[in-house]
């Protein structure tokens, strides 16, 4: 493709927001390890939170039923990597980490809300199915 031309995400090549399509039907694809953490309900759960104000650490695993220490610390470390939350350490005593969304944050969490608004208005019609399910015989 040459310079200035469109890409599939209708973004001019050459600035910012150029780049080249993956594919996820492909095994060694690296969008296979985004979308990996775009499904992962932990990221999910944070970043929504997240969306509203940012927030500590314990405030955090506070919010989020069933969250490990290690697993929100694990999972906050990866989004951070990822470019979704940013991490801003105060040097108090004991030291204050504040996690925010970032702007690309932002734009996966547009994403994400009508699945998740989705999955709380479908969860009855799943409920039925999988009782439907398991009294088939066989």
């Amino acid at each position: 493709m040459q310079e200035g031309t469109e890409i599939s995400s209708g973004h001019p090549r050459g600035t910012a927001q150029a780049f080249e399509r993956g594919d996820v039907y492909a095994a060694e694809c690296p969008t296979r390890q985004l979308l990996d953490r775009i499904a992962d309900k932990w990221t999910t759960l944070l970043l929504t939170t997240l969306d509203a104000e940012p927030m500590r650490f314990n405030a955090l695993k506070r919010r989020i039923g069933g969250v490990s220490q290690k697993m929100l610390s694990q999972t906050l470390r990866q989004m951070e990597r990822d470019g979704l939350v940013l991490r801003h350490v105060e040097a108090t005593v004991p030291v204050s980490v504040t996690y925010e969304i970032t702007p690309l944050g932002r734009t996966l969490v547009t994403a994400l809300r009508p699945m998740i608004d989705w999955a709380e208005t479908r969860m009855g019609d799943v409920e039925a199915a999988r009782r439907r399910y398991d009294v088939r015989p066989g």
